[in-house]
């Protein structure tokens, strides 16, 4: 998950001249944070999903690409992130920290709800409390383990208390955890709330208007918008769900779609040159990982994971697969995560002492394997079906595999199939690796590396376990001192690093393409939980 440093804190991204297909072309790219600023009033905007419809807008239960794109600019958070991953102010003014286990979140006055209703210390409490409890159907019910309790303690304020001291909490109120919806409609509605049947009632920039199954999601300005800063100046979004990569091309040429984020690969060497919009390419925490499916798995043997590194060519991989538009990871926890911390020079230290990525090597790969003669050297590594680059990646991998005794067998998977492998245990039987996609939303490497190497993460499917690891990160979520956290943290990266069987491939920079006549939105992967649309406005094109 990691970007290269150099220039992450540009401003502006206007790459549309610059072509995705040569590697010379693209080390003259420096992803970006934002667009040019635009201030023109729009009527209407298009914007696409290229990963399909989301099943849910209910800011308890998304957690993946299309969900977020639109959530985050209807139901506004406690804390607002923005787009260098530093985050302030949101639904909450300000809050304070009387002692290690208490945190007071001072609301701001006359925020209203679309239906005018005013929000109220109830409705923040509803909302955080949704969000803990497993039988809301909540994705986030983990992160708050150490919440003790969550009360009312004033009209306008609201006091949570810890088991324990937790550094990670507050940050993660800049994401949908910390997103407030109305506690009598969201009541009301119960399941079919987020659904197309139960509605939205938060207090974003835009509200939720129509949502025709199938063919579109349309969301309006917010008139009554609490924010001066992000007024809307479109007076309408319609979201569509093209999925087809040559579709979704012809749209954007057309003008048919004014915008998109992850744009496929494939699409934007498609609209190179184009005269109707600009490519932009973003910082992000986005990350591709090999991940070991099972402890019963050879592969949960480290030497084995390590001469798979080994025999993967990083080089062609980034130049052949992504175009040059991405980084060489030697973590899973990118720069982009820590950038904007307090404790940024702490991190960077501990980032800059982790081995470098490796070259290949497949005299030294052999050698693993030997070392660790597995019983079986027949391997599965699952990946989506008609997915293109996991197919050119695994494909390197399978080459590089055979040259040191060990066969790498693809198994491709219908997309819900291959979803559900990450939650649904039965359902990894018989396969040995998977190639995963990631990306982090919490601007703190704590929001995610305990879900790779922890006892019971939900990414260890290794059977990782090593004590002091877990001592390490647990003590750094737990102390509140920025520079002491981020050095009990380097402290279990080093070491998970050295022990953890896991292969990290690359990681690519967010792709999007804005038509000409609209500009301002985020380029960087932030805008996931950035009221991204609130942004844009007419370039007068």
């Amino acid at each position: 998950m990691s970007i290269a440093a150099g220039g992450l804190l540009a401003t502006t991204a206007a790459c549309g001249g610059a072509s995705a297909d040569s590697g010379k072309e693209a080390d003259r790219i420096t992803p970006t944070v934002i667009t040019s600023a635009a201030s023109g009033k729009l009527d209407e905007i298009t914007w696409n999903l290229p990963m399909g419809e989301p099943t849910t807008l209910d800011p308890a239960k998304v957690g993946d690409y299309s969900p977020s794109t639109v959530e985050a600019n209807l139901c506004d958070s406690l804390l607002r992130l923005k787009p260098d991953y530093s985050y302030g102010p949101g639904l909450a003014k300000s809050w304070t920290a009387p002692d290690p286990r208490t945190l007071i979140l001072n609301l701001r006055p006359d925020i209203t709800f679309w239906d005018g209703k005013p929000m109220t210390a109830d409705d923040v409490v509803h909302s955080l409390t949704r969000q803990q409890d497993p039988k809301s159907g909540s994705i986030s019910t983990a992160l708050f383990a150490n919440v003790s309790s969550i009360a009312k303690s004033g009209p306008l304020q609201v006091t949570v208390r810890f088991s324990k001291p937790d550094e990670l909490f507050l940050k993660l109120l800049s994401t949908e955890v910390g997103a407030v919806s109305q506690k009598a409609y969201a009541t009301k509605a119960g399941k079919n709330y987020g659904q197309v049947a139960g509605g939205l009632m938060c207090t974003g920039p835009f509200k939720l208007d129509s949502w025709k199954s199938g063919q579109s999601i349309t969301i309006t300005r917010n008139p009554a918008y609490w924010d001066p800063t992000l007024q809307p100046k479109a007076d309408k979004v319609v979201f569509k769900f093209i999925t087809d990569g040559n579709t979704l091309s012809s749209a954007l040429l057309s003008g048919q779609i004014d915008g998109s984020y992850e744009v496929p690969l494939q699409t934007m060497r498609a609209v190179a040159g184009s005269q109707t919009g600009n490519r932009h390419y973003g910082i992000a925490t986005q990350s591709v990982t090999l991940l070991v499916a099972s402890d019963k798995s050879p592969l949960a043997d480290k030497r084995l994971t390590d001469a798979l590194s080994l025999v993967l060519d990083r080089s062609a991989i980034i130049k052949n697969v992504f175009g040059g538009l991405a980084s060489a990871e030697k973590t899973f926890i990118p720069p982009a995560v820590w950038q904007s911390s307090q404790a940024h020079k702490t991190y960077r230290q501990g980032f800059d002492a982790l081995p470098d990525v490796p070259a290949v090597d497949v005299a030294a790969a052999k050698k693993l394997v030997a070392e660790a003669d597995p019983a079986r050297r027949t391997l599965v590594v699952a990946t989506p079906a008609g997915d293109q680059m996991s197919m050119q990646i695994l494909t390197f991998l399978q080459a590089g595999a055979k040259e040191i005794g060990l066969d790498l067998q693809i198994k491709q998977m219908q997309m819900v199939d291959y979803s559900n492998l990450f939650y649904v245990p039965t359902g990894r039987a018989g396969i040995d690796l998977m190639i995963a996609f990631g990306y982090i939303e919490v601007p703190d490497p704590l929001s995610y590396a305990p879900a790779f190497v922890a006892p019971g993460g939900l990414f260890n499917w290794s059977g990782y376990s090593d004590p002091q690891v877990t001592k390490l990160l647990e003590e750094a979520q737990s102390t509140l001192d920025p520079v002491r956290s981020a050095k009990l943290f380097n402290q279990a990266q080093a070491r998970y690093t050295a022990t953890h069987p896991v292969v990290s491939v690359a990681a690519p920079y967010e792709r999007m393409f804005m038509n000409k006549r609209i500009s301002g939105a985020p380029a960087s992967f932030a805008y996931i939980n950035i009221p991204w649309a609130a942004m844009i406005g007419g370039t007068g094109r």
